[in-house]
């Protein structure tokens, strides 16, 4: 998911740390992750030496229904994968892709699915929708 813009407020909003607007992915992981990897996630990682500030993470309980990704990811017979929910307020270079690493999961596929309320919702690859005045309006806040 991705916001085009030409509104500079609304970019700096949505896109400076300093105004810890919130980004949901959905992560594809190898493995199983156990409940204290994702209480790490939740607590914060250590990535090349500065500590992420604390995500909300959990483990779905469903494989979400997205296309199928090409190329496709790839697949190991004796390792399972796992899709996990983060949420985080920061947005360094390939950030969540370092964290799940850094626990022990590399991450096999993400995909954003929200930016702040706004999410993906039934919209396919390379469609999209323009956003409502309201919707806007409550992206500033």
């Amino acid at each position: 998911m991705i916001i085009i813009t030409d509104d500079n407020k609304l970019k700096q909003i949505l896109t400076e740390p300093r105004y810890k607007s919130e980004k949901t992915y959905f992560v594809q992981v190898e493995g199983i992750p156990t409940p204290e990897s994702v209480e790490k996630l939740e607590s914060g990682v250590v990535i090349q030496g500065v500590k992420t500030l604390p995500a909300k993470a959990r483990l779905l309980d469903f494989e979400p229904d997205f296309e199928p990704r090409n190329p496709p990811v790839r697949f190991r017979k004796s390792i399972p994968t796992s899709w996990v929910e983060i949420k985080i307020k920061e947005g360094k270079n390939r950030q969540i892709r370092k964290m799940t690493a850094s626990v022990g999961y590399p991450t096999l596929r993400l995909v954003r699915v929200k930016i702040k309320h706004i999410g993906i919702d039934e919209l396919k690859p390379g469609e999209y929708r323009f956003l409502t005045n309201q919707e806007v309006k409550e992206l500033m806040k």
